[in-house]
């Protein structure tokens, strides 16, 4: 842990009227990353075509992006906390951006995983956005916001895909691009104009060597998840590099025990309050990813295999799109529970809205409302539980952490989506029916899949029992005390 003295937040910008406007900037830019990650989806299948490479290798424009935002993610947070949550807000837009326009002008594979690896390393936006508003805004702000930064991954995701499938089927598809960039861009000035800087800086050296270890480790470990069903789980490649990540990190987390300012301080990860809101983390990342994989195949198979519904990308967005507006809805109603109950029962009770979802799922399949009302059931409960995390991660740690401490929660997200999608993938090639001489998921595999996410959500719920009764959602921010030089903060991240 850095020795150096947490800067106090500024509180003088945060006078409701501009409260509201950092609050709806920063949710903007949170929305726009996360329709970064979806406005691929619907040329997925096309673009061995479109950039004249084979399906195995245009997956890495996928890959690419996942790994990128593995790495990012933590580094980025500890750099918030160290330089500035806002310069490193701007620098990721910038990079978000910068990765948009690449694809928009690439016309074959190697630029297009430049620019989608570009635009991984933004993932980190959201975290940084929660960081800020703890720094900027009035107390009695903090818990509805972060709900709503929190709940704006899903609602981008939710939001973007109609609206990508519809750019897709009517334009060139470098247009999503085009798109993405003009909106990072209006994100930048946004920023630039309304959000502050925090003054709570550690200052201190960056652990350059345990955030090298983390990467390596991190993208053997997604490596393996995500690519071991094409390679074959037992193949030399995907145990090579399992064996590769545990190795790594087991070696990562004796370095970070041991030096003074690490880039993850391992000691208050271990605190129960912050292991078992990550755990529960984990599990929620894998429920929420496991709807977005089946409910769009349910919708696009062929009616004729019984219960296939026969529905175009453009319709799978327009059924998912509800989901996202209602995750923001759930986002107020999750702030008002955390305010009355606590964030621990906040996201018991969203673990459990959850899992009532998916087996509500395995018995309602058959029609498109089927659907749209599973989506929104499943929605709201990632709603409520997106938005007692960062409240429970802010409850216990220090001002001084918490840009590594969110960007370490928002990973154990991604990692448990990284599982889901690995999971999902096995059930559902191994589960199959012949339908005109291919293999189709079978109407059993996706009930698995449901199962397993219902499951997920009750661990999610059995993991919140753990954490400590009701304190305070937040932790107040530190006295004052005598600022760090900017000056020297720069020169001790050097």
């Amino acid at each position: 842990m850095s020795h150096t003295s947490a800067r106090p937040a500024d509180t003088g910008t945060s006078a409701p009227p501009k409260a509201n406007a950092v609050v709806a900037v920063l949710a903007l830019a949170g929305i726009v990353v996360s329709l970064m990650q979806t406005l691929v989806i619907p040329i997925v299948p096309e673009l061995p075509r479109l950039l004249n490479a084979s399906a195995s290798n245009t997956a890495w424009a996928v890959t690419a992006t996942l790994l990128a935002a593995s790495v990012a993610t933590p580094v980025v947070g500890r750099l918030g906390d160290m330089i500035g949550k806002r310069r490193m807000l701007l620098v990721s837009i910038v990079l978000l951006v910068a990765g948009s326009v690449v694809c928009a002008l690439a016309d074959s594979l190697v630029p297009m995983i430049i620019g989608r690896t570009l635009q991984g390393l933004a993932a980190a936006v959201v975290p940084l956005g929660i960081s800020i508003m703890r720094d900027a805004l009035p107390a009695e702000k903090l818990a509805g916001a972060t709900a709503l930064m929190s709940a704006s991954l899903g609602v981008g995701g939710a939001l973007g895909l109609p609206a990508a499938a519809f750019i897709a089927d009517n334009w060139d598809w470098h247009l999503l691009f085009w798109t993405s960039a003009v909106l990072g861009a209006l994100s930048l000035i946004l920023v630039l104009v309304v959000v502050p800087e925090s003054k709570v800086r550690t200052g201190g050296r960056f652990d350059l060597v345990g955030s090298l270890g983390l990467s390596a480790g991190l993208v053997s470990l997604l490596l393996t998840v995500s690519k071991g069903g094409d390679w074959g789980w037992t193949s030399g490649t995907t145990l090579g590099l399992g064996a590769a990540a545990v190795v790594i990190l087991l070696t990562w987390g004796w370095w970070e025990l041991r030096t003074r300012q690490p880039l993850v301080d391992l000691r208050t990860t271990a605190r129960r309050q912050v292991l078992f809101t990550n755990l529960a983390s984990v599990a929620l990342g894998f429920s929420m990813f496991a709807m977005s994989l089946v409910l769009p195949q349910l919708l696009q198979l062929p009616t004729q295999t019984g219960y296939g519904l026969g529905r175009s990308m453009l319709a799978v967005g327009l059924v998912l799109a509800p989901q996202g507006l209602v995750m923001m809805a759930m986002s107020a109603v999750s702030a008002g529970v955390t305010k009355a109950k606590g964030p621990k029962v906040t996201l018991m009770i969203g673990a459990l809205i959850v899992a009532s979802g998916y087996a509500l799922n395995i018995l309602l399949m058959s029609e498109v409302w089927h659907l749209v009302l599973v989506s929104c059931i499943i929605g709201g409960g990632v709603g409520f539980t997106y938005g007692a995390l960062p409240a429970l991660i802010m409850g216990a740690v220090d001002h001084s952490q918490t840009g590594a401490a969110n960007s370490l929660n928002t990973l154990m997200r991604s990692l448990g989506t990284s599982f889901a999608s690995a999971i999902a993938g096995v059930v559902l090639a191994q589960m199959t029916i012949d339908f005109g001489g291919h293999a189709l998921p079978s109407e059993n595999a996706f009930k698995v899949i449901m199962a397993i996410g219902s499951a997920a959500a009750l661990l999610a719920f059995l993991a919140a029992t753990f954490i400590p009764g009701r304190r305070a959602a937040v932790q107040p921010a530190p006295a004052a005390e005598t600022p760090v030089p900017a000056a020297q903060t720069a020169r001790d991240a050097v």
